[in-house]
């Protein structure tokens, strides 16, 4: 037998400097950018919105978890979870029916017979049962698909 070596901790994101990932690293680095242009080429008071902006988006995206999740990740879902997915679900009780069809040959002529069957709720868990158990359990009567 052939022993593998199993991968763990597979969610654990690499450090690069100290505590800080490289998804923290590149976060910072776009973060410190967008600051370091609006204090270039923006006026003092465009430079303090931004900066308090873009830092609380940065320490948002880069530190925050919930569920020990990234936020990015959190906020995509809730945004598919909110636009993409229907908010109300109905379950619509309907009646199992199973339809049975076999051809008759008789002579030359073949005859199509097809029958619908209910079936009971007994039946159900007595199938259930028997597949369940890979046809070891034995109905005691037959069931409507002839399987014991």
């Amino acid at each position: 037998m052939q022993q593998f070596v199993v991968p763990q901790f597979i969610d654990v994101e690499g450090k690069i400097i100290g505590p800080i990932t490289t998804r923290q690293f590149v976060i910072m680095l776009a973060g410190g950018g967008i600051i370091f242009l609006s204090f270039r080429f923006g006026d003092f008071t465009f430079f303090l919105a931004t900066t308090v902006l873009v830092s609380f988006f940065v320490v948002l995206f880069a530190f925050i978890k919930v569920n020990s999740r990234p936020f990015h990740l959190f906020l995509i879902n809730f945004l598919q979870t909110l636009f993409m997915r229907k908010m109300l679900r109905v379950w619509q009780r309907e009646e199992f029916t199973v339809s049975l069809s076999s051809k008759i040959t008789k002579g030359k002529e073949e005859v199509l017979s097809s029958r619908k069957k209910t079936v009971a709720r007994t039946q159900l868990s007595e199938l259930a049962l028997i597949v369940d158990t890979g046809g070891v359990y034995k109905a005691e009567e037959e069931t409507p698909f002839g399987i014991i």
